[in-house]
């Protein structure tokens, strides 16, 4: 209860009627918080926060809701992704000739000089047949196409768009990146890792500053709508993004918490780190730059994957970083100034590097426990699960990714990687049993960003609602409970946050998600369709059901 002065000044917010899981070891369960100033002020139930009702508080009765810490993304890329996402939604296609009736009809639509873009396509969509430009090229009619795959690494562009671009041949790249090109040298259309589908930008249409201003607050509503109250955006792709944040506080709330750490790619020097370094003052109220993304290796799909072992085309056998070493120097010297680093590495031998990497910073206090993390992690041997937990280095998955495999090892992940290696895929409990801080994201757009789904699929190792889908790798299912730490606790630690996020207690940020349905007890399909009751970030509802 407040002191006789505290309770002078009333609070905000109090939301009663809840059962709240605060994720609080000292109090675990409650019934009404408080809220003020953005902070959660008190605790308990209805006799704790009745001394903080005043005229101007607004009461909301939950009615029997699930209050829980906000829900945040883990990996998601909603500024970059609105421009990634741009014009068809193709991760519906499954088949050839689904995907051409879709170009076919966005074809037809075209006003003169027009492009048809897509993305979200699924490699399944492809079968045994190479990515080809032959493949989609008689269903554009003679328009430019640029096509995005699902996994964000790789594209397939028309015969047209490669000549609107100058791209005829192969090239050399400074990283792991190709223009794919048949025997005859001639592209075929498959661009593989950033810098060859970069080569495209120049001439695909963007979205107007407008428009994206439009687009990202229309996503990121949505994101409030389904629950989120915050997420760590992997990138900080779009030069001109922290104004475009700016600007959008100038006129009000962000609707989530964004974190944003931009890329560091191989060649960079001292002085591309030292603006790294610089980069890390910038933030406003809701928005903060913290920390650098690398990459250590692609995709598997894409053969870009750092694997031990070649995959089945032979390829995955190199890094990234043509020079690992210096990736390595790259760490080490952001880890000096303090710098959180998050680092792309689905294959074995990526995650083996990056670890070696941090293990090698020995015990300087830049490199304290849970300030390095690694992203998506698809494979990994026994014998890298513990040190995780020795090295306090966070593992950042996606369960919803699992979505684009097969149990049955059918599916192009898997034929990628092997039988042997598919069936250590995404080993999200194996992780957590083996100590480590497991934080769970959707890394939107190449997954749905629906934090429910998240809940559930880590449940289920299948899509919500899908039954008769055999789940991949079961024995990888958490709890409940985990799951929820994923997305609340657990995230906050990833962040270096838990001593104000994470947890509802006094004197954190009043980031919370109210849900219809327990997320901990319920059935795990009921929880991915959950009707979320409210949403409210830093103190302010960014969303309430009607």
């Amino acid at each position: 209860m407040p002191s006789a002065s505290t309770a002078l000044t009333a609070a905000d917010t109090v939301l009663t009627g809840a059962r709240v899981r605060t994720l609080d070891p000292e109090r675990p369960r409650a019934e009404a918080v408080a809220v003020k100033d953005g902070r959660i002020v008190a605790v308990g139930d209805e006799r704790d926060v009745r001394d903080w009702r005043g005229a101007a508080t607004e009461i909301v009765d939950l009615a029997g809701a699930t209050l829980t810490p906000g829900l945040v993304d883990g990996h998601s890329h909603p500024v970059w992704g609105v421009e990634m996402a741009t014009g068809l939604d193709l991760s519906g296609c499954r088949d050839l000739d689904g995907l051409r009736t879709a170009l076919a009809s966005a074809a037809r639509a075209l006003p003169p000089g027009g492009w048809v873009t897509g993305w979200g396509l699924d490699h399944n969509v492809f079968g045994d047949r190479p990515v080809h430009r032959d493949l989609i090229e008689e269903s554009l009619g003679g328009a430019p196409g640029f096509i995005r795959l699902y996994d964000g690494h790789s594209a397939l562009a028309s015969g047209r768009a490669l000549e609107a671009a100058g791209v005829t041949g192969p090239r050399e790249f400074a990283q792991r990146a190709s223009i794919v090109c048949d025997a005859a040298g001639r592209p075929t259309g498959h661009l593989v890792e950033h810098a060859a589908m970069n080569l495209l930008l120049p001439v695909i249409p963007r979205p107007s500053a407008a428009d994206r201003r439009a687009r990202l607050l229309g996503l990121l509503g949505e994101m409030a709508a389904n629950g989120l109250t915050g997420a760590h955006v992997m990138d900080l792709e779009d030069a001109d993004a922290p104004e475009l944040l700016a600007a959008i506080e100038a006129d009000g709330e962000l609707p989530l918490r964004l974190r944003l750490a931009p890329w560091c790619m191989p060649g960079v020097g001292e002085e591309e780190l030292g603006h790294l370094v610089e980069l890390q003052r910038l933030r406003g109220r809701h928005w903060q730059v913290g920390g650098v993304k690398f990459f250590m290796d692609g995709t598997v799909e894409g053969g870009t994957a750092w694997l031990e072992h070649a995959d089945c085309h032979g390829q995955g056998t190199a890094a990234f970083w043509p020079d690992p070493a210096a990736y390595t120097h790259a760490v080490h010297h952001l880890a000096r100034a303090g710098i959180r680093t998050a680092t792309h590495a689905i294959g074995d031998a990526a995650v083996r590097h990056v670890l070696d990497t941090i293990e090698l910073l020995g015990g300087e206090p830049a490199a304290g426990p849970h300030r390095h993390r690694i992203e998506h992690i698809e494979t990994v041997p026994d014998g890298q699960l513990p040190r995780f937990a020795r090295l306090g280095v966070v593992a950042s998955m996606q369960p919803t990714h699992t979505a684009y495999t097969r149990a049955d090892h059918t599916d192009a992940w898997s034929l990628r990687v092997g039988a042997e290696r598919a069936g250590r895929a995404w080993r999200c409990r194996d992780l957590r049993e083996a100590g480590a801080v497991l934080v769970l994201g959707s890394d939107w757009p190449i997954a749905h960003h629906d934090p429910r789904q998240v809940l559930a699929t880590a449940r289920l190792r299948r899509p919500a609602g899908e039954h008769d889908i055999t789940p991949v790798t079961p024995e990888q299912a958490l709890t409940g409970l985990m799951a929820l730490e994923g997305l609340t606790s657990h995230a906050a630690l990833a962040a270096g946050e838990e001593a104000e996020a994470g947890r509802i207690a006094p004197g954190y940020r009043a980031d919370l998600t109210a849900l219809a349905v327990d997320p901990v007890t319920a059935p795990a399909d009921e929880v991915g369709t959950a009707p979320v009751r409210l949403t409210m970030t830093g103190g302010h509802v960014t969303h309430r059901s009607s």
